[in-house]
């Protein structure tokens, strides 16, 4: 089978949620299917390329950033490139395919975030989102997506979709593994002085809920005679005014960590290292750094909403996400209750083991496959 993934967010050093299922998806179907040639399509040359064999590498522009470059990339760009590449099928993993190419599809949608938090993209992006999913659905020959929530989701706004869409769960990098006390000291010494620390990953925008969880540290800090940090990962996206009006005037700035956006080897350590991971998310189609967190031996702490709880089971602390006292009560919880902290800790290994690239890759082949047909 000849497969073109559009791999547009593997072109830059920055990788966050659809290159990482991208990435771990291809890898994997690569390792169980080796006979199948892969061709990547980017809208730049690419900063760092997979080397494997039989995947090839081809890039076009323009730069696919804003929703005219987006039509453009998506209808002219990306299906010369599979032409080019004689593809067979063309997997789609972020959430828009070309409305132009005769070649199948199997497009991935992640979540509908677009539609219930609006306000966490531009005007002009959301109009693209909602003028053209619907066209998007009806033109993928299958529709992937990462939980059962997200499915549910997608099929009460687009019942189109119904008799072609299929759940395919992420998995954590392998990578993400416990550490020994010594590399956790080390990590801790370098990062937050020595002291324990609550940790979130991911972008800081609106939807993550970044200003309820300072007010839910503030109240563990009121509460509890402890030099613990608060660490935040990620890189600062768009919308995210409030949040750094509230750490500039916050009372327990010394002790918040931002670290920007950290490469996968240093991610790694810091979440191996953590007391605990705090995710106050809004919304979630998956939720990676549950699992992450859970692979790292790092218990759990996560609201109670979307697909959260399908993901976590009953492996984590659930808290409503704007109720801050309740994320301050978690987190105390977590921190007083060291065989309470250990039981998480058992149950995440636990359920971090229901989820496996190589089920998903096989699952993600299997479509393909089909499409193909």
């Amino acid at each position: 089978m000849r497969i073109a993934v559009n791999t547009r967010f593997l072109a830059v050093s920055e990788l966050e949620g659809y290159a990482h299922f991208t990435k771990g998806l291809i890898l994997n179907m690569h390792s169980f299917f080796p006979e199948d040639v892969y061709t990547f399509l980017y809208d730049r040359e690419p900063v760092s390329v997979i080397h494997e064999r039989n995947i090839e590498h081809l890039h076009s522009g323009p730069h696919a950033r804003h929703p005219l470059l987006w039509k453009w990339w998506y209808d002219l760009s990306m299906p010369r490139m599979a032409k080019r590449a004689k593809a067979e099928v063309i997997f789609s993993p972020d959430g828009f395919c070309s409305l132009t190419t005769p070649i199948p599809q199997v497009l991935a949608i992640h979540d509908l975030a677009f539609l219930h938090f609006p306000e966490g993209i531009s005007a002009m992006q959301r109009r693209y989102y909602v003028r053209n999913t619907p066209k998007f659905i009806r033109k993928a020959k299958h529709i992937v997506t990462v939980s059962e929530h997200a499915k549910a989701d997608i099929l009460e706004h687009y019942p189109e979709a119904l008799g072609k869409i299929s759940v395919i769960y992420n998995d954590a990098d392998p990578g993400f593994r416990p550490l020994d006390w010594s590399a956790k000291e080390g990590v801790k010494s370098s990062l937050t002085d020595g002291c324990e620390y609550f940790l979130y990953t991911g972008a800081i925008h609106p939807r993550k809920n970044l200003v309820n969880l300072l007010k839910g540290f503030s109240w563990f800090k009121q509460r509890h005679k402890s030099n613990m940090k608060l660490v935040l990962c990620g890189r600062q996206a768009w919308k995210n005014d409030q949040f750094r009006a509230q750490l500039a005037t916050y009372k327990y700035r010394q002790d918040v960590v931002l670290t920007g956006y950290l490469l996968q080897e240093r991610l790694v350590e810091v979440m191996a290292s953590a007391y605990a991971l705090v995710y106050p998310s809004l919304w979630e189609g998956f939720g990676l750094p549950v699992l992450e967190a859970m692979r790292s031996g790092v218990p759990v702490i996560v609201s109670n909403n979307s697909a959260l709880p399908e993901i976590a089971g009953d492996a984590a602390v659930y808290v409503e996400p704007m109720d801050h006292e309740g994320w301050g009560k978690a987190m105390g919880l977590i921190y007083k209750d060291e065989d309470f902290r250990r039981a998480c800790i058992e149950k995440g290994h636990v359920n971090a083991a229901r989820f496996s690239w190589e089920q998903s890759a096989r699952d993600m082949h299997a479509v393909l496959a089909s499409a193909c047909c």
